[in-house]
């Protein structure tokens, strides 16, 4: 790919803003040398990359990349036998860190069934070497201090100095306390002096003190002077700073041989982080520009869906659908200047650009691009005042370099093709070279406003004309494509909307050809039946919309009406069997009391009589049946993911999760998830509104074995409170009333950032340090409300 045409399309500006949401310097040099490739199958796998990203971003909201640093020059020096500093070696701990943290990230994304084969063919080349950031660690501080913990020689050391300075101290504050010590020292204070402790003693009273002069003041009023009865302890102090200095040597060299010998490992990692970085980059970049994968081709197709320019602000741009390489291969846009022709040549160059260099692009999901072997653009005035060449000598110099190299797999775009030369001539090249770059195969987009190019797109099979929407009513261009309707110059029509006279407007009309007329009496006819079958589409839209919401209230007051009308009829039979009831009890106390009176009274009233009498009762009665509710029948549902179903086998109920083949889906039943098959899964029902409110797919595995405890000792302030908030999730989600945490003692800057997130927490009922079997000051326990 020519680096001219990166220029002229402004790909530079693409990686400018790319370098943005890189986290770390070696992701931004990635960013930095970012270049469109020629190879599908390459093309491919970077678009697939960027895509597993951008899933990963949607879905988890972001990924840990904190911490990361470029340690290749450490690592080099280490291998031939420099010493690092404690700052180099902690950049190398945090580096070891991340990746740790990075790979801990992938795993829970992979016990989610994440699929991301291209990112974990990445991040299995990643190396842990955790004895390695262990025995940094252990040495050198987050700050890339040498602990005292380095070894027991170095806090042997140190405590001698932390004694003697405390004896230094307690001499100097004894002689700044006395009563003469106001008179005599111009500050009450004790201060440093090449690395010795001094005091500032008054010009006049040098004499008192005797030692040793180490500096005086702007004005030599004052003398900074190390007492006689200090120099010794003094001594002793300096004797024993370096002895710490030499120890702190050792143990950095040795670090730095373990380092070296870990070399290799520690810049395949550098390797494998930078990439990561940069994927996820490009993936943050998408999510931006609110880009989407394209589909790829080599047969030079392109299919852009409502694509926009990315470096014009989303307020201003114009979506436009752009189609090239099916019907037709060569697209002229003929019109008036500044109605926005170059910034749509520029918008499928550089989405072209953008698709061959992995990243998403400015367009609707469906879109396609080609991946060409040559991208060429010439476009803008190119004027060369240093060459002494003209626009038109410009143009020239690149369309000729361009028809050395174009191809039937190229793309060609053309800015004004032939201008900057007389108009007749400059069209008649225009033809030309349009002809003998279609000749060879390429796909071109040139734009023009010569008249006789509109021609061309009428008279050359495999060439369509289009143009860039005018609007004569307010004099400005919409930068809405038009393909299929070449331009018109409109200069009439402007010239009129701002009050030239019609005579004058008339008489020009006169010096136009009558081909020139006619071809833009046709173009206006074009336009005007355009605008009609637009606005008539969105009427019928209108009225279908319409119609679907007459449909559906009709339905719904259908629906209510029989449910109205079998409610009352069900009311109707209620009350009719009540009153058979009362009637049939009745008439059961009539046969009572007929039965009575024919034993009371010898009534020649035969038993099989009153049974009969009784049935003929019974027969009278209706049966009551209760009408249907449902007007339409409903085919039977199929498992859906969500749903609450059955497992026969288990006879236990659980939730329907995904479906993982054609014959099996994956089952939660309370806390284990297992694959069943289709058949023996019995569905109950769509799950419940509240169960609804929190999908199934937000409850990661994990957090239903959420440990009790939470160790933070050895990571950095950053990751420390990013791990404290997500397990504070967690054990809420695994209903613990009670967890702990430990950070450790330390310096306690970890503790209070620690205390102060549970204090500010809402679900944290209270915290405490941990008792003495618990692990003191160094755990704090934290309970829920």
């Amino acid at each position: 790919m020519h680096s001219k045409v990166l220029k002229t399309l402004e790909f530079d500006k693409i990686k400018e803003q790319l370098l943005k949401y890189a986290s770390s310097a070696i992701g931004k040099e990635k960013a930095a040398e970012l270049a469109p490739s020629t190879d599908l199958t390459e093309v491919a796998n970077w678009q697939e990359e960027t895509d597993e990203a951008a899933n990963v971003l949607r879905r988890k909201g972001n990924i840990p990349l904190g911490g990361i640093f470029d340690i290749r020059p450490h690592a080099k020096r280490a291998q031939i036998g420099g010493m690092l500093s404690p700052h180099e070696l902690m950049e190398i701990a945090s580096t070891i860190r991340a990746g740790r943290i990075l790979a801990r990230f992938f795993e829970e994304l992979l016990e989610n069934e994440f699929s991301l084969p291209n990112l974990n063919g990445h991040m299995e080349s990643l190396l842990p070497m955790p004895e390695l950031q262990q025995q940094i660690s252990f040495c050198i501080g987050e700050n890339g201090e040498v602990l005292d913990s380095a070894s027991d020689k170095l806090r042997t050391i140190r405590n001698q100095l932390r004694t003697n300075e405390s004896r230094v101290r307690e001499k100097l504050e004894s002689m700044i306390r006395s009563s003469n010590a106001q008179k005599m020292l111009s500050d009450a204070i004790i201060t440093i002096r090449n690395d010795r402790f001094v005091i500032p003693v008054k010009q006049e009273y040098r004499s008192n003190y005797g030692g040793i002069i180490h500096d005086q003041s702007s004005s030599g009023q004052t003398l900074f002077i190390e007492p006689q009865v200090v120099v010794e302890l003094n001594n002793v102090l300096q004797e024993a700073r370096l002895k710490e200095q030499l120890e702190i040597e050792r143990i950095l060299v040795e670090l730095s041989q373990a380092v070296g010998e870990h070399t290799h490992d520690l810049l395949v990692n550098v390797k494998v982080l930078a990439q990561i970085d940069f994927i996820f980059a490009k993936a943050r970049y998408a999510k931006a520009i609110k880009g989407s994968k394209p589909a790829l081709n080599d047969r030079g197709r392109v299919k852009l869906l409502k694509a926009k320019h990315p470096l014009i602000p989303a307020d201003e741009v114009v979506a436009n659908d752009i189609y090239l390489g099916d019907e037709f291969t060569t697209i002229v846009i003929t019109g008036p200047n500044t109605g926005g022709k170059t910034v749509t040549i520029k918008t499928i160059g550089l989405c072209t650009l953008m698709a061959q260099a992995g990243l998403q692009i400015p367009a609707m999901d469906g879109s396609e691009v080609a991946v060409f072997k040559h991208v060429f653009a010439d476009i803008g005035d190119e004027q060369s005042i240093e060459q002494s060449l003209s626009t038109f000598s410009s143009h020239m110099v690149n369309i000729v370099d361009i028809l050395k190299y174009v191809d039937y797999e190229s793309l060609v775009l053309f800015d004004e093709l032939g201008s900057g030369t007389d108009p007749q001539e400059g069209a008649a090249l225009a033809i030309s070279i349009l002809d003998e770059v279609y000749k060879r195969g390429a796909r071109v987009i040139a734009t023009s406003h010569y008249p006789e190019l509109k021609a061309y797109g009428y008279d050359h099979e495999g060439v369509i004309n289009a143009s860039v929407e005018f609007d004569v009513e307010s004099l400005r261009p919409t930068y809405k494509l038009l393909i299929g309707v070449p331009g018109r110059s409109n200069a009439f029509e402007i010239s009129k909307r701002l009050g030239l006279d019609d005579a004058v407007i008339n008489h020009a009309r006169s010096h136009i050809g009558a081909d020139t007329n006619k071809v833009e009496s046709m173009i206006a006819s074009l336009e005007e039946s355009r605008r009609q079958a637009e606005e008539d589409a969105r009427e019928a839209a209108d009225y279908l919309k319409q119609t679907e919401k007459l449909h559906n209230e009709l339905q719904k007051e259908t629906l209510e009406y029989h449910q109205e009308k079998d409610s009352l009829m069900e009311k109707a039979a209620e009350k009719a069997a009540d009153l058979i009831e009362q009637a049939k009890k009745e008439a059961e106390a009539i046969i009572a009391d007929l039965r009575k009176m024919r034993l009371e009274k010898s009534a020649d009233i035969k038993e099989h009589e009153l049974i009969e009498a009784r049935k003929r009762l019974e027969e009278a009665t209706p049966v009551i049946k209760k009408t249907s509710k449902p007007l339409v029948k409903k085919a039977p549902r199929t498992i859906q993911p969500g749903d609450e179903v059955k497992v026969i086998s288990f006879g236990q109920k659980g939730h329907v999760i995904e479906k993982v083949s054609d014959t099996e889906w994956q089952v939660q039943i309370g806390i284990m998830k297992m694959k069943v098959d289709e058949a023996d899964i019995q569905l109950i029902g769509a799950p419940k509104p509240e169960k609804m409110a929190k999908p199934l797919s937000t409850v990661r595995g994990k957090d239903y074995h959420v440990s009790l405890e939470l160790d933070l000792r050895g990571e950095r302030y950053e990751n420390a409170l990013s791990r404290v908030e997500k397990y504070i999730d967690d054990a809420l989600l695994a209903g613990y009333p009670r967890v702990s945490i430990i950070h450790g003692k330390g310096t306690g800057a970890l503790r209070q950032g620690v205390q102060e997130y549970l204090k500010n927490h809402r679900s944290v009922k209270r915290s405490r340090f941990g008792e003495a079997g618990e692990g003191g000051t160094g755990v704090t326990v934290v309970e829920f409300k």
